[in-house]
């Protein structure tokens, strides 16, 4: 099985490089899984689904390899090994709750007024003075129902640890009778684990049949428009279509007229509101005077921003249909009903204009401090220049490649990463657990770091919500699915369960961060 470099075989600088290797390999692998679960989310026909069961059940894959890998081969092994998956467990659920979520609310924190309560339209939303007392005192973030409610979730799927647990600190002698007296406890575990699985993605499908899922889609669209990947068209003609289909507001002959006809067709309440909350940020962005409207000039900007390659005749029809007092500026009601006829204009298939212009700014939807040279997968052409329909088209084919791609390279190289941190362990003189504690995570979770911080630091309550609730959500695929992997592992191949402190450290950590979110 490829690789075939045994690390017992290699030297300290060999095996060093062999890990970093692996490492950033399954880095990328786990990057490539959350991008394409990412772009999949702006498949209106499969978003539901891709967002309440394939993410959250893709991103666990690669803690899961690790932990699956851990408990095969000889038994004797096996049993020594499962320490580096209990490790990476440990590893990965304590460290999604510590750091990426202190973080999270570093960046996400804006100021508090007297009550305490965070000023999220006070401008700047954080004031840079002050001393420790102030970031301590005086700032914070907005707690949502979500992440409440995520973090009781989380809480309530512990229970798996506590059914092997409890009965593996009453059983004593040798490995083999520790085995056979936790193999019930070990199926009962098993049972638990995938009924709080099948629990959890029961709860998140019905989360995104009410359409609460809908703040990490607009976080995804936001990321990818800014990254040049998608068009405001590409990115939000199928929502659309779907609402349109859906709810009847077409006009009489099924079809929809031209910004040049002069339509003044506005969107349905369901679209208008998910319209709203994807607009508004950049609406006050562009309004570079802060009177609640955008001029003419600064709806061009916008346009040429978003990839809206129509042209300026098209744009200056469309502003003077809205202007209807004549003052020059419309407001963000005109400006949302003018982006919908923009985006049905696209629908009806009109040929985009291969302008090369390039955007003359592009930062709103980052923060202050973020690079806007952050590396991005390149799509396999400009698509931000494609029919809303072809643009479709590329996302579900470089979504497919991307989660193909990254599951592939997961299995493939999670046991040899096992090999590599089991030969560090033996040749450092210390436990694998605590190798894997330290050394897992940084492969498997740097994407849920990296994603957190960056939707965190938008400022706003949707995207803290999206940021924690994520976080939470990987915590408990963790005590679902991938403890249901190790509850397996003991039961079919007799391994015995002996890590009384680890699972402690793991339950006691979630039940702290559960209890502080309330």
């Amino acid at each position: 099985m490829l690789p075939s470099i045994e690390p017992s075989e290699v030297g300290a600088t060999g095996l060093l490089w062999l890990f970093l290797s692996y490492g950033y390999i399954l880095y990328k692998a786990s990057n490539m899984i959350a991008e394409g679960s990412d772009l999949l989310l702006l498949v209106p026909s499969v978003a539901g689904i891709v967002g309440s069961i394939i993410l959250p059940i893709l991103g666990a894959v690669p803690d899961g390899a690790i932990m699956l890998f851990s408990g095969l081969g000889d038994k004797e092994q096996a049993q020594e090994t499962l320490s580096i998956g209990v490790g990476a467990l440990a590893g990965s659920t304590i460290m999604l709750l510590t750091i990426p979520f202190s973080l999270s609310l570093f960046a996400g924190r804006v100021d508090l007024d007297d009550k305490k309560v965070p000023l999220y339209t006070k401008k700047p939303k954080l004031h840079q003075q002050g001393g420790i007392n102030h970031l301590l005192f005086r700032t914070g973030v907005a707690i949502s129902q979500e992440v409440k409610f995520g973090a009781l979730i989380m809480v309530c799927t512990t229970i798996p640890y506590f059914l092997i647990q409890v009965p593996a600190s009453f059983l004593h002698g040798p490995l083999e009778e520790v085995a056979t007296g936790e193999k019930a406890w070990a199926l009962a575990g098993f049972i638990v684990c995938l009924v709080g699985f099948v629990s959890y993605l029961f709860i998140q499908v019905r989360i995104a049949n009410k359409g609460e899922d809908r703040l990490k889609r607009l976080a995804v669209m936001k990321k990818l428009i800014n990254a040049g990947k998608i068009s405001m068209s590409g990115a939000m003609a199928d929502a659309v279509k779907a609402a349109q289909k859906l709810e009847k507001t077409a006009t009489t002959d099924g079809g929809y007229q031209s910004i040049a006809d002069g339509s003044v067709n506005g969107p349905s309440a369901t679209v208008r509101s998910f319209m709203d909350d994807f607009l508004r940020e950049a609406f006050n962005f562009y309004d570079m005077t802060k009177n609640n409207s955008l001029d003419r000039n600064e709806v061009k900007v916008f346009c040429r921003d978003f990839h809206e390659d129509i042209s300026g005749k098209e744009i200056d029809n469309l502003f003077d249909l809205y202007d209807g007092d004549g003052d020059g500026s419309i407001s963000f009601e005109e400006f949302v009903t003018a982006c919908y006829n923009i985006i049905v204009t696209n629908i009806e298939g009109k040929a985009p204009e291969t302008s090369k212009s390039q955007p003359i700014v592009r930062s709103f939807l980052l923060p202050a401090d973020e690079d806007t040279e952050e590396e991005e997968e390149d799509l396999p052409e400009d698509i931000s220049k494609l029919s809303p329909k072809q643009q479709q088209r590329a996302i579900i084919k470089q979504a497919l490649t991307m989660l193909t791609l990254g599951t592939a390279l997961v299995l493939l190289f999670s046991d040899p990463m096992v090999d590599v941190l089991q030969e560090m362990a033996t040749r450092i003189n210390i436990s694998p657990f605590y190798v894997s504690f330290v050394l897992a995570p940084l492969a498997a979770n740097a994407s849920e770091v990296i994603a957190s911080r960056y939707y965190a630091a938008k400022k706003t309550r949707k995207t803290i919500t999206v940021s924690l609730t994520a976080l939470e959500g990987a915590a408990c695929m963790n005590n679902t699915f991938c403890l249901s992997i190790f509850m397996g592992l003991i039961y079919v191949r007799g391994l015995a369960w002996h890590y009384t402190a680890e699972t402690i450290a793991i339950v006691v950590v979630q039940l702290i961060m559960g209890i502080a979110v309330q």
